[in-house]
């Protein structure tokens, strides 16, 4: 009896050293991308309209980093606070923590050297070597182009400084408070394709805007779903009611395979006019949506043609969506 207690403590004593092992792993040795790489961007003045291009109508960094007027459908930009920070992502909307985007502005980034910022957007590891929740999809700009991630870093330099000391500090529920170290991954990034290669140059703008992370459904653990890439139905809380991403596969029925590559480029580009609001302010619509259309409606039309061009490659997958619920239906079915 005295020898199996024994060993039972020596088990115990080994597990309780294994978990100890691994708890200082996670969160002593990782994330472990390397330092920041040595980087002195000098721009000229066609990287910067590149940066201001990519960061305002592909990859939208200005939207989510900005202030945006969730009483006008598709929260546009509060002129004036460009890059100051602060919009929440938190737990309320299904996010394993509370995350609160960081100000970009050279109030904030001043004391970043190029190479941190390069860093921390194509690997997700911030200035002071911690990893930050993929809400930034960093993972899809590791990917890109290391040119247009500089001519990002070159305009976020321009904007206009905006001192916003008030944005709380991003934190993880457990055990995503672990999780969160192994995410970030070291990248070399990749090569933009030639335009002429519309269905190349289209994934390849597809990726930059993160079009499938919101177009894809996830399961209760924020994991997307198998063979459900671009098919819609990821749902987003919002006050007036469940929003729905919509079906980007060419499914006829469910998706756009009856949309030529014109309505496609016209449902952008509907977003810049002064009377989009689907039909008007929140409080009084039937309709709400977390698609930022006023910003990717600055995107030009070939880079829309060729997402379009990409999507019709792909497989269709028939899923029908509901896009909108209000809340008071849901109410109403409870």
């Amino acid at each position: 009896m005295k020898k199996a207690m024994r060993i039972l403590a020596i088990v115990a004593g080994v597990v309780v050293l294994l978990v100890i092992g691994g708890f200082s792993y996670l969160n002593l040795a990782l994330p472990n991308v390397g330092s920041a790489p040595e980087l002195t961007i000098q721009a000229d003045s066609a990287q910067l309209a590149r940066g201001k291009y990519l960061a305002n109508h592909v990859a939208v960094c200005i939207d989510c980093h900005s202030e945006r007027n969730w009483k006008v459908v598709g929260g546009p930009l509060v002129p004036g606070t460009e890059g100051k920070g602060g919009e929440p992502f938190t737990r309320e909307m299904g996010f394993p923590g509370s995350y609160f985007a960081k100000n970009l502005t050279p109030s904030h980034l001043s004391g970043w050297s190029d190479g941190e910022i390069y860093r921390a957007v194509t690997t997700g590891v911030s200035k002071d070597g911690h990893a930050l929740f993929p809400v930034m999809p960093y993972l899809n700009y590791g990917t890109v182009d290391p040119e247009d991630i500089k001519a990002i870093i070159a305009y976020v330099r321009t904007l206009k400084p905006i001192d916003n000391p008030s944005i709380p500090a991003s934190q993880s529920d457990f055990p995503m408070s672990l999780i969160i170290n192994t995410i970030p991954t070291k990248t070399e990034g990749g090569k933009r394709p030639d335009p002429a290669d519309s269905v190349a140059y289209g994934k390849y703008v597809l990726t930059f805007a993160s079009c499938g992370e919101c177009h894809t459904p996830v399961d209760d653990k924020g994991q997307p779903l198998p063979g459900m890439s671009l098919a819609g139905g990821r749902t987003f809380a919002m006050p007036p009611g469940t929003v729905r991403s919509a079906n980007l596969t060419p499914d006829r029925e469910t998706g756009i395979g009856n949309w030529t590559k014109e309505a496609f480029i016209s449902r952008f580009k509907a977003a810049a006019k002064d009377d989009f609001n689907h039909p008007g302010t929140i409080q009084h619509a039937d309709f709400a949506t977390i698609m930022p259309w006023q910003m990717y409606s600055g995107m030009n039309e070939q880079d829309l043609g060729a997402i379009y061009s990409y999507l019709k490659s792909i497989t269709p997958i028939k899923n029908a969506v509901t896009v909108f619920t209000p809340r008071e239906k849901e109410m109403a079915a409870r």
